[in-house]
């Protein structure tokens, strides 16, 4: 992995593991050329999901969303690769499924944005906030084989 690589936070939202598309999202990632470094597979508590979402505690929305993402399990996941961040949020595409294009995860699987699969950290400073929150444990570091292959 380049000097420059940087991490971020995916987590599949229960619409997306209920609707069997977390080997898709992953195979997505792997594809793009970027390198698992954390999984797991979690049923929140409201609490943590409140600790997470805390930057939205004031909007309307805020009670059903927690509502709603403690109503299944999540798969969190941290992915390491060049411009982490910027690139998973295009991946994923737009909040709003219905302004997603086309190729995006967001675009090709959902309709609504209370429905919209996967949660993407927004900078390089919310995902490490997120990733301390999700992996207290750390992450796990190894070299990929393909590297070389993948990395100028």
């Amino acid at each position: 992995m380049p000097n420059n690589a940087e991490r971020t936070y995916i987590m599949v939202k229960p619409d997306g593991v209920q609707r069997g598309l977390v080997g898709e999202i992953i195979a997505r990632f792997e594809k793009r050329g970027f390198k698992l470094i954390a999984l797991k597979l979690e049923h929140a508590t409201k609490e943590h999901l409140e600790k997470h979402y805390a930057d939205l505690k004031d909007k309307p929305f805020f009670p059903g969303l927690i509502k709603y993402m403690a109503s299944g399990p999540v798969v969190a996941m941290v992915w390491e690769g060049l411009d982490a961040v910027k690139t998973g949020r295009v991946m994923l595409g737009a909040t709003n499924p219905l302004a997603s294009a086309p190729g995006t995860i967001r675009g090709d699987y959902a309709l609504a944005v209370g429905r919209n699969i996967c949660h993407g950290s927004d900078s390089v400073e919310s995902a490490e906030k997120e990733i301390a929150l999700w992996f207290p444990e750390g992450v796990i570091q190894h070299t990929m084989a393909s590297a070389e292959w993948v990395f100028e």
